[in-house]
């Protein structure tokens, strides 16, 4: 009988090649971390930035790609190209994807932020196990998939061969129950574990969340905690599916899934108890996602900038979230505030429930579907002693513009608050 396993385990060995057969016929019946196995994947992305990479690693090996349904090319970084070198990036994914046919590349105009627009599309699936050629990538554990991210040559490898390597790691489990205080959101439980455990804290392990508050949390919640499990140094981050879940997948979904479950009995290498009532709306100062503040405590810190968005917290949910805080409000003077809903879909919802009127009537700038300003690119660049405070997932020196520019990483309510008071705030200091 195979020992308990946690998810991730589960995972990883249901996909381990066993021998030299043909991709999909491996399986062991455990592992244990610290084991070494290859294994057969599900998907491989890469973006405008990565591709290229890639792209060249698949033609040294000269095999093609695999399977052209399992590689996800998404141009988002710099997308719609915001110079001559972004295009040219742009340029040769586009054209790898026509010349391969790969059917799950996104131009501009149907595209998203690579994280929100995968699963928002169904083509990660709880079960399956993804790399990508970003460190976000782990944001589709969210959904019960082992996801992490991998160099571009890595990426490269899996596009071309349908298969990497990987240590099978430790599993952290972070058992989070009680109700949410006011105004503390899925945002807030990522900011509190970071800010409790550092970001190496998980250094290589996969991180397992549950309990009542996470089991109350929606689907774009738990993607929002899975999508900074890298910012505590983790693998990957991992939540069971369940009935939230499985409502969420339905009639989403390309293919059917496979559920893992931890099993009784499952070895961690550790178990952090967490009461919800101790997680309050959090603010993280610069320069590390730990350096995490109660925003209660963060009144005094002017802004220049607030945005609103990225692959963290770009879904419609958090849309709406900034509409109710904006509705009727305008941002204060001298600080722009950028909007920028995830994916294209979500651009529509915003247009069909009205928030769209909500950002623009409040003096805010609404983008296309975009990464920009969270990695620097473009949409928000910081000038010299700027602050920003956005919904983002990094806050390092020069992250978002000049190396004296500082960014404050907040959920969606709190960054539409404080573009309106100017200074990092609460909606209810609003009233």
């Amino acid at each position: 009988m195979a020992r308990p396993m946690t998810m991730a385990e589960k995972i990883l060995a249901g996909h381990a090649v066993t021998g030299h057969g043909a991709i999909g016929d491996g399986g062991l019946d455990e592992v244990v971390p610290g084991q070494l196995v290859e294994c057969d994947l599900d998907g491989v992305l890469a973006n405008d930035i990565t591709a290229p990479i890639a792209i060249k690693t698949v033609r040294e090996i000269g095999a093609g790609v695999w399977d052209k349904d399992k590689v996800f090319l998404v141009p988002d970084h710099y997308a719609p190209n915001k110079d001559i070198k972004s295009a040219e990036q742009t340029k040769v994914t586009r054209d790898f994807a026509h010349e391969m046919g790969i059917s799950h590349y996104f131009e501009q105009g149907c595209m998203g932020i690579e994280h929100a627009l995968l699963p928002e599309r169904g083509i990660v699936v709880p079960g399956d196990l993804i790399i990508g050629a970003d460190s976000h990538t782990c944001t589709y554990g969210g959904i019960g998939a082992f996801s992490t991210g991998v160099g571009s040559t890595d990426a490269g490898v899996g596009m071309a061969t349908g298969r990497a390597w990987f240590k099978v790691p430790e599993t952290i489990r972070f058992e989070i129950d009680g109700k949410l205080p006011e105004g503390a959101s899925a945002k807030d439980v990522i900011l509190y574990v970071i800010g409790q455990v550092g970001v190496d804290g998980a250094l290589y392990c996969a991180m397992e969340f549950a309990g009542s508050t996470i089991e109350g949390l929606s689907v774009e919640g738990r993607l929002t905690i899975a999508n900074m499990a890298i910012e505590a140094g983790g693998k990957a981050g991992l939540f069971e599916v369940d009935d939230v879940a499985r409502k969420w997948l339905e009639g989403r979904a390309e293919r059917p899934w496979t559920e893992c479950h931890s099993d009784a009995g499952a070895q961690y290498k550790q178990v952090i108890k967490i009461d919800a009532a101790d997680i309050v709306p959090t603010v993280s100062w610069p320069h590390l996602p730990s350096n995490t503040h109660p925003v209660a405590e963060s009144r005094h810190i002017t802004v220049d900038q607030a945005v609103i968005g990225s692959c963290t917290n770009g879904r419609i949910e958090d849309m709406r979230a900034a509409a109710d805080v904006l509705r009727g409000r305008s941002v204060a003077d001298g600080v722009r505030c950028i909007v920028i809903p995830a994916t294209q879909g979500v651009w529509l919802q915003c247009v069909h429930e009205g928030l769209m009127d909500v950002f623009i009537d409040a003096h805010c700038v609404v983008s296309t579907p975009t990464c920009g300003p969270c990695l620097g690119g473009y949409m928000g660049i910081l000038a010299a002693g700027e602050r920003c405070v956005s919904s983002t997932n990094r806050n390092f020196v020069g992250r978002m513009g000049d190396p004296t520019s500082e960014v404050y990483l907040a959920s969606p309510a709190v960054a539409a608050a404080s573009a309106v008071a100017g200074h990092i705030a609460l909606p209810s200091d609003l009233d």
